[in-house]
């Protein structure tokens, strides 16, 4: 009721606007009352001073970020005005209302030489000083905000990698920084309004003025000095009261553009930066005792405006002095509690906490971090999380960054969980060459080995790199070394990465649109763990899980059957038939080792159920036979330029996948099952079983 409630004032509220600028809009063609016109104007001006006091209060620009659209508003306003006013004075012999009048009078005074002179004043400082000023601080600010973008979004980003804010915080901070770039930029814009509004002003006044002299001399018959004394008083007054309010826009619209941030209002924050220099208060105050040595000036003025000064000064030194002695306490009190903080038994839990995942740097792989000196790691390594999400279905946890003495200047190492999983080397003013199999040359460098995959490399100079590329060599940077080293990381052991709280988080996300199938599965079926089980299966052997629906479809219809993971994860597999086949044959042409039926018929007789799952009970020398004669296949396939891929049968395949899985950890083992009906298959080799 609440959510209705709120949808209805939303809905009204842009009823209400509309309508309002409807109605303003409607003041260009009727005529209206000079007693309508009185409170219209006197409507103005409450809303120039409400809109004055507000930018007086607010502590940064994007807390009045509708100021730009409602600038455009209330200048259209005050045009309407301008012509409705103009309407009565030309249409209605000099008649536009009271406020018109009064104001008029109030100026103008007894001699109208001087109001025309003061309104032209006023004019010219709203034209020339306040506008000219807000609108070139509007521009240079808005490009300075645009300049400062990309620093902005790195450092959030650089925040977010370290632990410092979490996914949400940087997600309102990026939105922050949109907007703020935005509202400069409309700003920008903005402010030409103001512009045209002030020019207008006179070009309105000068055609009151001239249109009332001819009116009352050729339509009215009046006398040249009357006519001017008659209509210079109300074109005055209507020039009046429509700039008094434009100016106090002019200089709200000046406040919010140079507005920085900060704790406060601005009258808060100007009044302790102007009284937190007592000696220079007192040092003002002194100067104007001097200045009454000086014949004309008026002393009695002086004497009390230096008293103001040194009483300033000398009240904001002791209240100075006394928060001196507070901080001073403070310190003490605070030393105190340490030493006795230090006698109490040492709390190490916070030392207990072990990051999922953290990228240790040594000294001389720092600046990579530093995007002060051009280094850009940082926004690889968050591009690396959104690809891995991309790619897997998973979310990467945060990657820690930080510095380790330890290890050498030029290596890196990655840890998962605490431990270290792998390490590397760069060479910051180097380039790493790898040659893809066709360079016709050689180059001069370092010999090293690409981490990632292990292939052999050379680190070649800047220089060298334009002749390793006209050569054919493939040369990647330090910081893509790094960030492919890292992506090949998080992709190998995605499922140790994934924990129950992500597992919630995938299910929260499903729920949004298939809110029946995940009540339907969890907790009815399954608990977390084991979803998390069979994810973690899935990911193990590079199957992406975005596809989120199928699996919790297929764990819905195997769930009253069985609970084995193992066997879950099978049935997953193939129904994810279609992601499998366009993620290992990508040409619709698998060049493949298969199992002769007789040894898939030797694993299943072997196959050995325990409560801790099913192994393979196969004899030691047979074992190594069939590694030897797999090792032959998988040989003969990469001589060949072709990705090992082994094809079972759907009941042996999961066993013999275990069974290899530490001899070749990264071999590739589907089923028939497992790829779409389109795809060719051709078996290069046949393993036999063992003899």
């Amino acid at each position: 009721m609440n959510a209705t409630a709120s949808q209805s004032g939303v809905k009204f509220s842009d009823i209400l606007i509309a309508a309002l600028i409807i109605g303003i809009v409607a003041l260009f063609i009727f005529v209206v009352p000079p007693a309508l016109l009185d409170v219209l104007l006197v409507v103005n001006l409450a809303i120039s001073t409400l809109i004055l006091l507000m930018t007086l209060n607010i502590k940064r620009a994007l807390d009045f970020s509708v100021f730009p659209s409602l600038l455009l508003v209330t200048t259209l306003f005050r045009v309407t005005l301008n012509i409705s006013s103009t309407k009565l004075i030309l249409g209605n012999a000099g008649n536009a209302g009271h406020v018109v009048e009064t104001f008029g009078s109030v100026v103008i005074g007894d001699s109208p030489i001087v109001g025309a002179i003061i309104f032209i004043i006023i004019v010219l400082v709203q034209f020339i000083v306040i506008t000219k000023g807000a609108e070139r601080v509007s521009e240079v600010a808005a490009r300075f905000t645009l300049d400062a973008m990309p620093g902005k979004q790195m450092a959030i980003d650089a925040d977010l990698n370290s632990g410092l804010i979490d996914e949400q915080t940087a997600k309102q901070r990026r939105s922050d920084i949109q907007r703020e770039a935005d509202f400069y930029g409309a700003m920008d814009g903005a402010s030409k309004f103001v512009k045209g509004d002030a020019i207008m002003g006179i070009i309105i006044t000068l055609i009151n003025f001239v249109g009332g002299i001819i009116i009352g001399m050729v339509m009215e018959g009046g006398e040249l000095m009357d006519t001017i004394a008659k209509y210079g008083m109300v074109t005055i007054g209507d020039g009046l009261v429509s700039q008094i309010p434009a100016l106090l826009i002019s200089t709200s619209m000046g406040i919010v553009v140079t507005r920085s941030a900060s704790e406060g209002s601005m009258g808060r924050e100007m009044f302790q930066q102007l009284t937190s220099q007592p000696y220079t208060l007192m040092m003002t105050g002194s100067m104007l005792l001097l200045m009454c040595f000086i014949p004309g000036f008026p002393i009695p003025a002086l004497i009390v405006l230096s008293g103001v000064m040194f009483t300033g000064g000398g009240l904001t030194l002791r209240s100075q002095r006394q928060a001196a002695k507070l901080l001073d306490q403070v310190d003490i009190d605070e030393a105190e509690e340490l030493a006795e903080e230090k006698r109490k038994p040492e709390n190490v839990t916070s030392l207990l906490e072990v990051p999922p995942i953290e990228l240790e740097l040594g000294y001389s792989v720092l600046p990579l971090v530093d995007v002060s000196q051009g280094g850009d790691l940082v926004d690889r390594i968050v591009m690396i999380r959104r690809q891995c999400a991309l790619d897997l279905g998973i979310i990467v946890p945060t990657i820690r960054v930080r510095d380790n003495i330890q290890i050498g200047n030029n290596e890196y190492v990655i840890k998962i969980k605490g431990v270290e999983i792998s390490r590397g080397e760069v060479l910051l003013d180097h380039f790493m060459a790898l040659n893809p199999g066709g360079a016709t040359g050689s180059v001069e460098g370092i010999p090293t080995i690409e981490p990632a995959f292990g292939l052999p490399a050379q680190w070649i100079t800047e220089t060298e790199r334009e002749r390793a590329d006209l050569y054919g060599y493939t040369t990647i940077d330090p910081p893509s070394v790094i960030a492919t080293h890292l992506t090949e990381i998080v992709k190998r052991y995605g499922y140790e990465l994934l924990s129950r709280q992500q597992v919630q988080t995938l299910m929260d996300n499903v729920k949004k649109q298939q809110a029946a199938l995940v009540e339907e599965v969890v907790p009815k079926m399954f608990s977390l763990g084991e979803i998390q089980k069979v994810l973690g299966n899935l990911l193990k052997e590079s199957i992406p899980v975005r596809d989120m629906v199928t699996i919790l479809e297929t764990l819905a219809d195997y769930g009253g059957i069985t609970h084995d993971t193992d066997l879950l994860t099978e049935y997953c597999r193939q129904n994810l038939k279609r992601t499998i086949s366009r993620r290992f044959v990508p040409d619709n042409r698998a060049r493949v080792i298969t199992l002769d039926p007789a040894l898939e018929q030797a694993i299943a007789d072997r196959v050995r159920q325990t409560e801790h799952g099913a192994y393979v009970a196969m004899e030691p020398e047979k074992v190594q036979a069939l590694f030897l004669n797999l090792k032959t296949a998988i040989e003969r396939m990469t001589g060949a330029g072709v990705t090992p891929l082994v094809l079972t049968s759907p009941t042996v395949r999961r066993h013999f996948k275990h069974l290899t899985e530490q001899m070749v950890p990264d071999l590739v083992v589907l089923s028939y099952n497992e790829l779409e009906q389109s795809i060719e298959i051709y078996s290069d080799w046949v393993v036999n079983i063992p003899a």
